[in-house]
């Protein structure tokens, strides 16, 4: 059978330039395995949940398009980590720790934070201090930042940024620090943004004024936002200036992104803390959409279905469109070996957001799990869709390695492990499984030109690799 493939994936660059958790929140915890319970996220770990993404994304767009940035040329992460920091970095990343996201009072703090952040990557802060990368200390600090980035992309969440921890945490806070005319030049941009897009800086000054009296205390004791954004009088003298003048100061708060901010804050609070501590916030007597949705994911993630299954029926009865409550049903109902009823939560997920890569792949793998063969080719329809979406997901191309396989499509399988395989790493079995596919497969197709490709990249890794060790 000849097969095309909808979206040639592009040979990796690099794969530090992919900093990416394949999974999302929820398959990251028990999603993809089958089994629920309860599971710790290790500091430095870098999440990647649809939902949470689309929040930040709304947040970042406006302020995005008055700068004249294409909003997808800049990936939002977020990193496991209690303390209120956020980032930039090479490549257009911007990293928000999830104590920052959890501490926030309200939208206009994040996006405040957020437009400094921009402020940064828009004045090429990022790329003059990549410029002035000299010595050995710098260069082995480098080293790190890109070590971490491949241990991210190999898609093994207990690498994230944990190196961030300890001695080499500090480090790397240091390596990412800006100077204080930096900084105030960031601030300018982002009261320029916010002035622009018609929102307060109101976030932004309350955020830094909480952060502010840290800079009397020791260096080690410091929270990180200080190290790497230092403050001083004058940069929050110039905020507060600018407010007085502003007519937006006071502005009403969207309640659009008011309530995707509560959303954010429920699940990412119910998945990164103990149960007790969610239902402690949001206990029974709290019926709000939020309120039912932490306790949802804190009984899903001690498989404690028969208190989790009425909230979400609850949820979907008050929001039967809403495509997130259909995932959680789908991943509790997949974590219970219920396929066939996972599968149509999923596909109705999938009926409210089509192109989302993560839910696309938990419907294909509930497919898979079926042992369905009928359900082969929707299945591998869903992971072609993730892929052309988000082509270096190792989990999405595991996915179709293996439902090629129960379909008896052995060379595609073959094909599907090698990407997968080049996108962690493991150019050992790039070379097995890409000689595999190509016996197997029809010549001069997209797919076998595109195995060309995969065969030559892995022969030089291995090659460099040999010439190394003489």
């Amino acid at each position: 059978m000849t097969h095309s493939v909808s979206a040639v994936p592009r040979l990796p660059k690099f794969r530090t330039a992919h900093l990416w958790i394949t999974a999302s929140l929820v398959a990251l915890t028990i999603g993809t395995s089958g089994v629920a319970q309860a599971q710790d996220f290790s500091i430095g770990t870098v999440l990647d949940d649809t939902e949470i993404g689309a929040t930040l994304n709304a947040y970042a767009r406006p302020l995005l398009l008055d700068a004249g940035i294409a909003p997808e040329n800049i990936a939002i992460h977020m990193v496991v980590d209690d303390s209120m920091n956020a980032f930039a970095t090479q490549g257009n990343n911007v990293y928000f720790h999830t104590g920052l996201l959890l501490r926030a009072k309200n939208s206009n703090e994040v996006i405040g934070v957020m437009a400094h952040e921009f402020g940064h990557i828009a004045a090429g802060h990022v790329v003059l201090v990549a410029s002035d990368l000299a010595g050995a200390t710098t260069i082995s600090l480098l080293s790190t930042l890109l070590g971490v980035a491949a241990g991210i992309a190999s898609g093994n969440p207990e690498v994230g940024m944990a190196v961030m921890m300890g001695g080499q945490r500090a480090a790397i806070g240091e390596f990412l620090s800006f100077s204080r005319g930096q900084e105030a030049r960031a601030d300018q941009f982002a009261l320029k943004t916010l002035a622009d897009t018609h929102q307060s800086a109101q976030g932004l000054y309350n955020f830094f004024q909480r952060l502010a009296g840290e800079e009397r205390m020791i260096t080690d004791n410091r929270d990180p936002y200080i190290r790497t954004h230092p403050l001083n009088s004058n940069r929050m003298d110039a905020i507060q200036s600018a407010m007085a003048s502003s007519p937006y100061t006071n502005v009403q708060l969207d309640p659009d992104l008011e309530r995707q901010h509560r959303r954010m804050l429920a699940k990412l609070f119910a998945f990164l803390k103990p149960q007790i501590t969610t239902l402690q916030r949001y206990p029974a007597s709290d019926k709000s959409i939020e309120g039912r949705y932490a306790r949802t994911i804190a009984y899903y993630r001690r498989g404690q279905f028969k208190e989790a299954f009425p909230l979400v029926e609850s949820l979907l009865k008050d929001a039967p469109q809403d495509p997130y409550f259909w995932q959680i049903k789908g991943d509790m109902e997949k974590s219970r070996s219920h396929v066939e009823e996972a599968i149509v939560a999923y596909r109705e997920a999938i009926r409210y957001l089509p192109d989302a890569p993560e839910i696309l792949t938990s419907y294909a793998h509930a497919t898979v799990e079926s042992g369905k063969p009928e359900y082969a080719a929707e299945g591998q329809a869903a992971l072609k869709r993730a892929l052309a979406i988000k082509p270096d997901s190792p989990d999405t191309w595991d996915m179709l390695a293996r439902s090629y396989a129960q379909n008896g499509q052995t060379g595609l399988s073959a094909y599907a492990a090698a990407e997968r395989a080049i996108l962690t790493g493991e150019f050992g079995d790039v070379a097995r499984y890409s000689n595999q596919a190509e016996k197997l497969l029809e010549k001069d197709t997209p797919t076998w030109y595109r195995l060309q490709d995969i065969k030559v990249l892995a022969q030089n890794y291995l090659r460099e690799m040999r010439d190394k060790r003489r």
